[in-house]
């Protein structure tokens, strides 16, 4: 793909218009704010931890996927079973089909065909097909994980805004020191997800914990 189609591609799927169905999910942040788990003098901290974890949750999925796009079935599995918490699963699952839903609709590609026929068989998590489609439209995994890694960035800051947290302005300055220093949150070199066994039903149960052994570097 030349360079400058590759860029202007990245800007598209960056871009806040892009109706990815993540544009009203706070990530648990609406929750912690009202219980007063996070107040604004610890928000610093949870945007650390939140891009912490996404970085070591969800970012071994995208790049795995990336790289494999024809592992998302088995790879969609072992993100069932690793995300236990209801909630977040079901979440997980809501933005993976928005997502899909509208990449299957916008970029009418060979690639993108034959990877929708693969999602039949599965719960379309969010990280494993946003990892897959970035690879079956063309991007590589430092770019599926620099994108995955912004948007999540995003998506935590807008909620604070929403919420009255922060202002537009102190979350453009906390995005900003974010982004110059990404080995604050960031694994490096960032991960990818071993070969998995966690494709049948019988075996799910014990995926989660398999998930956590099988992160190898890339």
């Amino acid at each position: 793909m030349p360079a400058l189609e590759k860029t202007w591609l990245l800007w598209q799927l960056a871009d806040s218009a892009f109706p990815a169905g993540g544009f009203a999910h706070s990530g648990g942040l609406e929750a912690a704010w009202h219980l007063g788990v996070v107040t604004r003098a610890g928000f610093d901290a949870y945007v650390d931890q939140s891009l912490w974890q996404a970085a070591h949750l969800a970012l071994p999925f995208v790049r795995t996927a990336s790289k494999e796009p024809a592992r998302l079935a088995p790879l969609d599995a072992l993100a069932d079973a690793t995300l236990t918490n209801h909630v977040s699963n079901r979440a997980s699952r809501a933005q993976g089909r928005a997502f899909w839903s509208t990449v299957v609709r916008v970029f009418e590609t060979r690639a993108i065909r034959e990877l929708d026929a693969r999602t039949r068989t599965t719960s379309m998590h969010y990280a494993p097909i946003f990892g897959a489609a970035l690879g079956a439209l063309g991007l590589d995994a430092e770019e599926a994980s620099s994108l995955y890694m912004h948007t999540a960035m995003r998506a935590t800051l807008s909620a604070a805004v929403r919420l009255g947290i922060v202002g537009p302005l102190e979350a453009q300055r906390l995005g900003l020191v974010r982004c110059t220093t990404p080995q604050r949150v960031v694994p490096s070199p960032w991960a990818v997800v071993g070969e998995s066994g966690c494709g049948g039903s019988r075996e799910r149960r014990s995926c989660a914990r398999y998930a956590r052994s099988r992160v190898v570097a890339a």
